[in-house]
């Protein structure tokens, strides 16, 4: 079983048990988190697809981390200018773990 949900904008394709990394979010480590913006699931062996939401679709997932990620070099270069510009940047991201996808269908 998987599901598409939308966290902080972008779209993660999430499996129970597994971890993704998102974009920082506003929540404290060890607490759970429940994602209610499912835009597709597979739901024993049916694909629902939301418009724009599955209603009914939900994923439970803990905080485990706010960490940051890799250094991403920018450099900026105009030739026989004499421009040079060098700038470094970290993500912040946060580390979750999928507890469960839960679908109640709310038709019967």
């Amino acid at each position: 079983m998987y599901a598409i949900v939308d966290i902080a904008g972008q779209q993660f394709k999430v499996q129970q048990g597994k971890k993704i990394f998102v974009h920082r979010l506003q929540a404290e480590e060890g607490s759970s988190i429940s994602l209610d913006k499912v835009l597709l699931t597979d739901f024993e062996q049916e694909v629902l697809v939301g418009a724009p939401y599955v209603d009914g679709a939900m994923v439970k997932a803990t905080v485990l981390e706010h960490l940051k990620g890799e250094k991403v070099i920018v450099f900026k270069k105009k030739r026989r200018k004499g421009y040079q510009k060098k700038n470094g940047h970290r993500q912040c991201l946060t580390r979750v773990h999928i507890d469960e996808i839960v679908y109640t269908n709310k038709e019967n």
